[in-house]
């Protein structure tokens, strides 16, 4: 049977991405950035898994403000990095699985949550930068990815309970799966800040390590907390941590060990933050 090993957690700045692919990472300025991932890139090699889930949003590359889905799950073979308007970043092409990622939709979906199933489509920083900032700039990935767009750019978006209850379901799918894969799931997005209006460029280092203290150890206070507690503490982007909710549901019940953990300030204009939870079956 398949089964999560790990859950990875990481903010998918694309000012880090572009740093990465113009040779950045010895400048001041982002040392102490990439310094935080040294020890999840050495962990990564002793890790890999066959498959990574990879919780992410899209940034208008995929999807439009015309058709924005709830919840997407890639179900192609392969993905190419997009142009998000400055040309696609020097990345590999993600080699994804598609009969997992079906066998996952089929079960989530009948497990009551809608998935929108997507065969064709380009990956953006969102899932790209993270996959950079734990596996370095190999020529290929090591493992394959299916990727799981969750709608944070437009409301109504997602509750933190709902994406919570929804990383449960996916975990039951990936139980379910009768090939005996090792599978880490990742929660992307975060932490706290505001790309616009009187308040853009806020960061509220309070909030943010709140939430990681609240991720590992009550995950299921957290996934109580409204959108507008979202909004007020952490910015109109701060929203995107509710994806990490996703990943965290799909753990098991008993409490996960903390492999590493990582938070800084700042990198463009947000927060950094990283963990590692390695599950305890």
């Amino acid at each position: 049977m398949a089964h999560i090993t790990a859950s990875v957690y990481t903010s998918h700045v694309p000012a880090i991405g572009a740093a990465l692919d113009q040779g950045k990472t010895g400048e001041p300025y982002w040392q102490p950035v990439f310094k935080g991932y040294d020890f999840s890139k050495q962990w990564m090699k002793d890790h890999t898994p066959d498959v990574i889930f990879l919780v992410y949003n899209d940034h208008a590359t995929a999807f439009s403000l015309e058709m924005i889905p709830t919840f997407a799950i890639g179900c192609a073979d392969r993905y190419q990095p997009a142009d998000e308007g400055y040309g696609a970043r020097p990345v590999p092409m993600v080699e994804g699985d598609a009969e997992f990622a079906s066998h996952i939709a089929h079960s989530v979906i009948q497990d009551d949550f809608d998935l929108t199933i997507v065969n064709k489509m380009d990956v953006d920083h969102g899932l790209t930068v993270p996959l950079s900032l734990m596996f370095g700039q190999p020529d290929k990935w090591p493992c394959k990815v299916i990727p799981f767009a969750v709608n944070v750019v437009q409301y109504p978006v997602p509750s933190g309970q709902r994406c919570y209850n929804l990383g449960k379901a996916i975990g039951r799918a990936i139980a379910s799966y009768d090939k005996p894969l090792n599978v880490q799931i990742w929660g992307t997005g975060g932490m706290s800040h505001q790309l616009q209006g009187p308040r853009a460029g806020l960061i509220n280092k309070e909030f943010d390590n709140n939430f990681l203290d609240r991720l590992i150890a009550d995950p299921e206070g957290l996934a109580k907390v409204p959108h507008i507690d979202y909004v007020r503490e952490a910015g109109s982007e701060g929203i995107e941590l509710v994806m990490w909710l996703i990943a965290r549901g799909a753990m098991s019940a008993k409490p996960p060990k903390v492999a590493h953990r990582f938070y800084h300030v700042p990198a463009s204009n947000t927060a950094v933050g990283h963990l590692i939870l390695e599950n305890q079956a």
